[in-house]
């Protein structure tokens, strides 16, 4: 999957006068799409009233304008060397700076998820058992989740949500599995993120869990009813 990273720097300024307004805008803007930024693109650009009239792109190397004005300030500033040899820099100096510290601070970091695995229907008779695999509190957003029945992946049978934001930096997701229980089988949930060196497999525990061994204990221990 390509990424793309944006850095927008907008500086905004405006003049009026007793009839009408001017709006200026100039917009500064780093894209790329790989890691090694070897991609990396500089435009910076001027507005006048929503009109781009001259730009600067690295790729090309100079500026260009695309309204009399525009062309005008493009042939001043492709004139001036030391200006021109700042723009260039920017590259470098800004875009690939801060997309380092970008990288370095958020994209790079992992957070392991926290994975459990439980059974939220039991089998009636006539539908199946539903289990629900959930990893909580990871990052980045990436990450699969896939179940082993008795060593084999399930290929049916399953849904899952879509990563979810906590609001937090961190995201969640769940996935579920309807099946018919069999005697002595091993069910598991195998879960693939960035901050894993291997896939990670949570083996689903049939046993009887805490909230219902609490319920048998209260049955047990209630006095009979006289």
């Amino acid at each position: 999957m390509m990424k793309l990273w944006i850095c927008l720097l907008v500086e905004l300024f405006s003049m009026l006068d007793s009839t009408h307004g001017y709006y200026n805008e100039r917009r500064s803007q780093c894209i790329y799409s790989s890691r090694d930024l070897g991609d990396m693109v500089y435009i910076d650009s001027y507005i006048f009233n929503k009109i781009e009239v001259s730009w600067f792109n690295s790729t090309v190397g100079k500026y260009q304008g695309n309204t009399p004005y525009g062309i005008y300030n493009a042939e001043f500033w492709n004139n001036n060397t030391a200006y021109m040899q700042s723009e260039r820099a920017e590259v470098d100096n800004f875009c690939k700076h801060n997309a380092e510290i970008y990288y370095t601070a958020i994209t790079d970091k992992s957070v392991e998820p926290q994975v459990k695995v439980k059974l939220v229907k039991k089998p009636d008779g006539s539908h199946p058992a539903v289990l629900m695999c959930s990893a909580y509190r990871f990052y980045p957003k990436i990450i699969k989740v896939t179940w082993l029945r008795n060593g084999k992946e399930v290929k049916g049978g399953q849904t899952s949500t879509e990563e979810m934001a906590d609001g937090d930096w961190y995201y969640q997701i769940h996935s579920h599995l309807e099946y018919t229980p069999e005697s002595g089988e091993e069910i598991s949930c195998v879960v693939e993120h960035a901050s894993f060196k291997k896939p990670m497999s949570y083996k689903w525990d049939p046993s009887i869990s805490a909230p219902d061994k609490k319920e048998i204990l209260r049955t047990l221990l209630r006095p009979p009813d006289l």
